[in-house]
């Protein structure tokens, strides 16, 4: 069970490995462009090319998808980037149904891990295999595996590197759960091991709930570091913003510079042909690669020779 493209390295993977994938299920193709086009999941299209069985349906508790999905007979359920499942769905399979999650639980449970992950600046995150239960992202754990996050990359470098990485820790999980060599671990018992931000003492919690327009405008009366792991958390989407006369400006990508203040922050400085910086609290942030609202995404050289402030 999976939507978008993050997924069907996990799908791949399992076909590659020789599991008997007996039902594929997805989102029902949607309205895309601007054509508004009916368009295939990245999990349907796989899935169509590989002959697999798919459905698509609209409501998880429609009595006939739970009827089809019976019908599959199926030993265990895997889900990747889907939908919140009712207990009817998760509950079916002998084997029960296995999620893969983006941190390294009970790191950073919710919808946008990766995203969070780096706009707190953390060193390091991960994947994790576990079973699903009623709490979203609570249940027992399988398998994790952790990676380092390096100081320049952006979350959608960290989406690449963890689809690859998720791919196969899903693949060793059901190989364990099959031989019975796997056994679960509650979350309570998991130590946190990401504890480059959040205080080693307390293990705080950190969560990673939804983006909403808010959280990505930038606010320049923050320190240097912090606006820059903003960016680099929300690219290349949905990307951090702020205005350039009074025009959404969407920076994907960024340096920082950490200088004594020598400006307002919000303000911004240029050359007109190879730079533009906006002051902070501590220094600047220069951006590299932005779109102006209504126009495309560009370098920032391509765009200043164009640009009359």
């Amino acid at each position: 069970m999976g939507t978008p493209e993050f997924a069907v390295a996990s799908l791949d993977a399992l076909v590659k490995a020789g599991f008997n994938i007996v039902g594929v299920v997805t989102a029902p193709d949607k309205p895309a462009g601007r054509g508004m086009k009916l368009t295939e999941s990245a999990v349907k299209k796989y899935a169509v090319e590989k002959g697999l069985h798919t459905l698509q349906p609209e409501k998880l508790k429609n009595p006939l998808f739970i009827e089809e999905l019976r019908a599959l007979n199926a030993d265990i359920q895997v889900v990747v980037a889907f939908r919140m499942l009712p207990e009817i769905v998760w509950n079916m399979p002998p084997m029960g149904t296995i999620n893969l999650h983006g941190s390294l639980l009970p790191q950073y449970r919710g919808a946008a891990p990766i995203n969070w992950a780096v706009i707190n600046g953390e060193k390091e995150t991960g994947v994790t295999t576990f079973k699903l239960q009623h709490e979203i992202d609570t249940g027992n754990i399988l398998l994790q595996e952790s990676f380092p996050i390096g100081e320049d990359e952006t979350a959608g470098e960290v989406h690449d590197k963890m689809k690859e990485i998720g791919a196969a820790l899903l693949v060793k999980t059901i190989q364990g759960l099959a031989d019975g060599s796997l056994k679960e671990k509650p979350q309570s018992s998991i130590v946190n091991r990401q504890s480059s931000v959040s205080d080693p003492a307390t293990h705080a919690l950190r969560h990673a709930p939804k983006i909403f327009t808010e959280t990505c405008r930038i606010d320049w009366n923050k320190p240097a570091q912090e606006i820059y792991n903003l960016v680099r958390g929300l690219s290349p989407f949905p990307a951090a913003f702020t205005f350039l006369n009074d025009k959404m400006l969407k920076i994907y990508k960024g340096k920082k510079e950490i200088t004594p203040p020598a400006a307002m922050p919000g303000s911004f400085l240029t050359d007109h042909k190879t730079y533009l910086k906006f002051a902070c609290t501590d220094g600047f942030i220069y951006a590299t690669e932005i779109q102006l609202e209504g126009k495309k995404k560009m370098m920032i050289d391509e765009f200043l020779r164009g640009y009359r402030f």
